[in-house]
């Protein structure tokens, strides 16, 4: 399964940027994408172009081309007479996309790119992006600083004009450590600090943080999607489809998805039980993703970020699971 099509807050990754990019009005999206598996992701195009009546097309690249090739391999995609500005996003990133800020905020600076940064409170992980406070101008870049420099860091999503394409050869090249930089220094780069919340959800243990994060923001925006009840606690979203047997407890930060059994006296909390996954009676799963259509059994214990991939079955009788990957 390519990544950006797996399953988060029940739908792919990637439907979350491509429906923040539509109601940002836009037309259409390129998927700048590997030599790996490109048919399931034709399938999910196929699908999705109708459901979202927008166009999406395919840039495929036969050798790994880093971060910005493959804007230079996409260029006839990208270029048309309007000279209108596009946006590049990181596949993994989750957040609440304000596209449509971002937009007049590229307007008003006048840059030839923009890119959204975030807060982080511990930038030693990271690039931290060093800008002028009072312009938004980006001045340089920082990788993983020894010393405290600021605590801004890309967030991936990025607003460019059409010249930057210009600097990008048709090879492997980094965006991040090559092109902004050089923008950065002809003084042509601003950064807006995304307001909300903002994870990449690439790993596991990111993945469940983001998950925690995202139910945090459907709270807050949409109530309604979230589910209440005697056996719920906190955060949890499930599918309507799903089957919940009695004396379970379910949350805080759980999401449930299509075609899901849970037996009686179930716990589950911080966790993703992907479609048409079983749990048995008292199986207890904590801070963990269960892939699709697998089964734990009864009275298991799945904690401290274990990942079950699709259709694995951990059997009955006490099978205790903690951090593993299967």
């Amino acid at each position: 399964m390519p990544k950006p099509l797996v399953d988060f807050g029940n739908k792919p990754m990637i439907l979350h940027q491509i429906e923040a990019l539509k109601d940002a009005g836009v037309t259409e999206v390129v998927l700048a994408i590997n030599h790996q598996q490109p048919e399931v992701m034709l399938n999910f195009v196929k699908e999705y172009e109708k459901k979202l009546d927008i166009k999406i097309t395919f840039s495929q690249e036969t050798e790994p081309l880093g971060t910005a090739g493959p804007l230079a391999l996409a260029r006839d995609k990208l270029v048309d007479e309007s000279g209108k500005p596009f946006f590049v996003l990181n596949s993994d990133v989750i957040c609440e996309y304000p596209l449509l800020e971002m937009i007049e905020f590229h307007k008003i600076h006048g840059a030839e790119a923009s890119i959204m940064v975030t807060k982080v409170d511990d930038p030693s992980e990271y690039g931290v992006v060093v800008m002028e406070e009072t312009t938004s101008r980006v001045e340089s870049f920082v990788e993983k600083p020894l010393h405290y420099v600021g605590n801004k860091i890309n967030a991936g999503i990025y607003l460019l004009n059409p010249s930057v394409l210009d600097r990008i050869e048709l090879r492997r090249t980094s965006i991040e450590k090559e092109i902004f930089p050089k923008i950065a220094s002809e003084k042509k780069l601003y950064a807006m600090l995304l307001p909300g919340f903002w994870m990449d959800i690439g790993q596991p243990k990111d993945y469940i943080t983001g998950q925690r994060l995202y139910l945090d923001s459907l709270r807050k925006k949409s109530l309604q999607e979230l589910v209440t009840g005697d056996h719920i606690v906190g955060n949890v979203l499930v599918d309507e489809s799903v089957v919940i047997g009695e004396g379970c407890l379910i949350g805080p930060d759980v999401v449930i998805g299509p075609g899901c059994v849970i037996g009686s006296g179930v716990r589950l909390f911080g966790c993703t039980v992907m479609r048409g996954v079983r749990i048995k009676e008292h199986a207890c799963i904590s801070n963990s993703i269960v892939g699709w259509d697998s089964t734990v059994g009864r009275w298991a214990r799945v904690f401290n970020r274990t990942v079950l991939g699709k259709d694995v079955h951990v059997a009955d009788a006490e099978v205790y699971s903690s951090g593993t990957v299967i």
